[in-house]
């Protein structure tokens, strides 16, 4: 079943398997999201929980006593959601903890993601519910949209640079592409009273780039060739990850995260990880991020 969203300035589609977006056209008919190719990556914009990034051996632990298992982006990303409403403008799906899931996180869970177009954005909203009887449940939660990267057949990936909304001096964790993990404490000094961050492949060849000490709460993906482009705001989040594939991949994946992968000073409880959130029984967490199409 096609589910779609359109109005004067964009057609945005949407597929019940991991919930997610599938194609963002503006009125030129111009794809700004990335439809996935194997040689490269498969994936367009999955939905990460109840983790961002990795844990140590995908294990993790819970008191008082507990074990389980779950993989690099969390538990969600490769089931099917239930449409839950569609409207003109907005459309949400939702998913709730199931007996396999409980045998890896034993939380009953529900969660929800609304799309809605307000003119030439698409806002995503998480909604995290605990639905147990008692206890707080932690968890963590992020979007991986993947753009187009170049935008025309005329230009290339070098062409395209992200514009920050502040000026930025940061460094960032060192990275261990086998496992999935950080080391927060082994920093790298990467951006110095700079706007403007110029795109090349050279950036990506030790994997991902995790922007954990960000001021601005927007990027801009923009092309030196043309006017058009797209805007990430991420006010509820504390993180932004830039991810391309050292092949050389055509995209650009710009991440709004909650948390981040395991640091190798972390213990394996999900509920010590730093920056998790403690979802009190009953309760419900909501966290917005937009993207917008210039």
């Amino acid at each position: 079943m096609r589910i779609a969203l359109k109005n004067n300035d964009l057609e945005v589609c949407f597929k019940e398997l991991g919930g997610e977006l599938a194609s963002i056209k503006d009125q030129d008919g111009i794809e700004y999201l990335w439809q996935g190719d194997a040689q490269y990556w498969s994936g367009q914009a999955p939905v990460l929980f109840p983790i961002c990034g990795s844990v140590r051996n995908d294990t993790t632990l819970y008191r008082p006593q507990g074990v389980g298992k779950i993989p690099r982006h969390g538990l969600v990303r490769k089931k099917n959601f239930e449409l839950v409403e569609q409207t003109e403008d907005r459309v949400t799906f939702g998913i709730e903890d199931t007996e396999e899931t409980y045998q890896q996180y034993p939380y009953h869970f529900r969660l929800e993601i609304s799309y809605q177009l307000l003119g030439k954005k698409i806002q995503v909203t998480y909604r995290v519910y605990h639905l147990g009887d008692e206890g707080v449940m932690p968890f963590f939660v992020g979007g991986h949209p993947g753009f187009n990267c170049p935008l025309m057949a005329d230009e290339g990936f070098e062409d395209y640079y992200l514009e920050f909304e502040q000026e930025e001096t940061c460094s960032i964790p060192k990275s261990y592409p086998e496992t999935g993990l950080l080391n927060v404490f082994d920093r790298t000094p990467f951006l110095q009273q700079e706007k403007i961050l110029n795109l090349n492949y050279d950036l990506f060849q030790k994997d991902a780039i995790t922007l954990d000490c960000l001021q601005s709460r927007s990027v801009t993906l923009r092309s030196r060739k043309h006017e058009k482009g797209i805007s990430v705001h991420f006010p509820d989040f504390s993180n932004l990850i830039i991810w391309t594939t050292p092949n050389k991949g055509p995209f650009i994946a710009l991440e709004p995260w909650s948390g981040l992968s395991t640091s190798l000073e972390e213990s394996d409880y999900l509920e010590y990880k730093k920056q998790v959130r403690l979802l009190p029984a009953g309760q419900v967490a909501e966290l917005v991020f937009e993207i917008e199409i210039l």
